[in-house]
């Protein structure tokens, strides 16, 4: 299925887009009231977000409460998310399982005028201004451009100490670059993806179509 739209789209249609590609993200759900929220932890820890048109840097307005490892944390925190989204209407509020620590990378891609689409890898979190260590190559990525993508990083060897790290990394940048090329994108935005206990999880997904 190829989507063909002029939106931002939904978070939960983004990661139906990236399982379809091969691309792993973190357990995710919308949840409607605290006891959903609660249903949805189970007992394990979990994230809430508050997604909003209108609040797009959901952190810096006090809108993700993280690391809920208790029924009460969950509880307590749906409501006072709900209350501070009021002003934001619609929005929505997003579950998602904890990920355990683990290095955070971003991988994004951009439309250029002159050269098409271009696939970004760096560290990512707050890591990607401050260092500024990513590496960007025209689209199509296959495997030795996905290999040159990762050597080119002074922080290649954190993110893929290993060959078996490498070749997870370079399939994720294939995937990433079919992904972005095959649907009518104009952005791409994962960050962070999370990489932790030999695997990976991308948290915060970003798609604008043309």
């Amino acid at each position: 299925m190829i989507v063909d739209a002029m939106r931002l789209l939904d978070y939960m249609q983004a990661q139906r887009l990236l399982s379809r590609y091969g691309i792993r993200s973190v357990d995710s759900k919308y949840v409607t009231s605290a006891d959903d929220a609660a249903s949805f932890a189970g007992g394990d820890a979990i994230v809430l977000k508050v997604i909003s048109d209108k609040a797009l840097h959901k952190a810096s307005h006090g809108l993700v409460a993280l690391n809920l490892n208790s029924e009460e944390k969950v509880r307590a925190s749906y409501r006072a998310l709900e209350r501070k989204a009021r002003g934001l209407s619609p929005y929505k509020v997003l579950a998602q399982r904890m990920v355990g620590k683990g290095i955070e990378i971003i991988v994004g891609g951009k439309t250029d005028p002159q050269f098409g689409k271009l696939l970004l890898i760096g560290l990512g979190g707050t890591y990607v201004e401050t260092f500024k260590d990513f590496a960007l190559r025209v689209c199509p990525i296959g495997r030795s451009e996905a290999q040159s993508m990762l050597s080119q990083l002074k922080s290649s060897k954190i993110i893929a100490p290993d060959d078996r790290a490498e070749r997870m990394i370079m399939t994720l940048l294939e995937n990433a670059s079919r992904l972005f090329l095959e649907n009518k994108m104009d952005e791409l935005d994962l960050n962070p993806i999370i990489l932790h206990d030999g695997t990976y999880d991308a948290v915060d997904l970003r798609m604008l179509f043309q």
